[in-house]
């Protein structure tokens, strides 16, 4: 007899009757149901910060759910997303260094509209900088601003060397190190080209803060307690963002 006729003529057995059914039920399910990252995310029951030293709470939050691998990802789902077409809130400013190992969101597990962030290598103060901080400051109403520099920052180390007078930039790489240099103390560690580095980055963090808070209109805000100004420095060993006040 025909294989084919003998394969026809078996009986269905229990366990591909239920095989069938399970296929059947795949291919019956919306495809877009099955993509985790599609997932429809209603709003959190979350509530802005109502001042600087809340908002400065979530964010430790968040890197401490980053550091420990237990990020949450929220506010990333396209119901979210079509939330904030006319509008955005975000509840903090940072002003970041641009190197790629550091993206602010997910170093403090923030999704889409929570952070006004800025980024420039260095981490440097320039008039768009400046100009940016203080909209966010002025018409989005952030009452935190962060300054978060890195560990082993390129344009610190760059701008050290320049002072060493071992390194010869171009000229637009010049002016970004000139705006890091006046931040940079004579009297930075020497024992080692790390403990130096570290040092330098700290000082630079401090030099930005020093900048913004000497404007006419942030001395007043930090006066009033209406902002709150702190700074950072995030480590690329360990994913925790250590914060100067700590």
């Amino acid at each position: 007899m025909d294989s084919n006729a003998i394969e026809e003529s078996r009986p269905t057995t229990r366990r591909e009757l239920l095989k069938g059914a399970a296929i059947a039920g795949v291919l019956l399910t919306d495809p877009m149901s099955l993509r985790a990252d599609d997932k429809a995310e209603e709003p959190r029951d979350e509530p802005r910060p109502r001042s600087g030293q809340e908002a400065l709470e979530r964010l430790k939050a968040g890197n401490m759910r980053f550091v420990a691998g237990k990020t949450r990802h929220a506010h990333e789902g396209a119901n979210w997303r079509a939330m904030l077409r006319a509008e955005q809130h975000p509840f903090a400013t940072i002003l970041g260094c641009s190197d790629s190992r550091v993206p602010v969101e997910l170093v403090f597990d923030q999704g889409f509209g929570d952070l006004f962030v800025i980024r420039v290598a260095g981490n440097v103060i320039s008039p768009g900088v400046l100009g940016s901080i203080e909209y966010a400051v002025g018409h989005l109403r952030t009452n935190l601003v962060v300054v978060l520099g890195h560990q082993g920052c390129g344009a610190v180390t760059a701008a050290l060397l320049a002072l060493d007078e071992r390194l010869k930039e171009p000229q637009g790489i010049q002016g970004l190190l000139k705006l890091i240099e006046p931040g940079l103390p004579k009297d930075l560690p020497k024992d080692t080209a790390r403990e130096r580095l570290r040092a330098a980055v700290e000082a630079n963090v401090r030099w930005s803060m020093k900048q913004l808070a000497a404007v006419p209109e942030a001395k007043k805000a930090l006066d009033d307690a209406k902002i709150l100004l702190v700074g950072a420095v995030y480590e690329l060993s360990t994913g925790k963002v250590k914060f100067l006040s700590d």
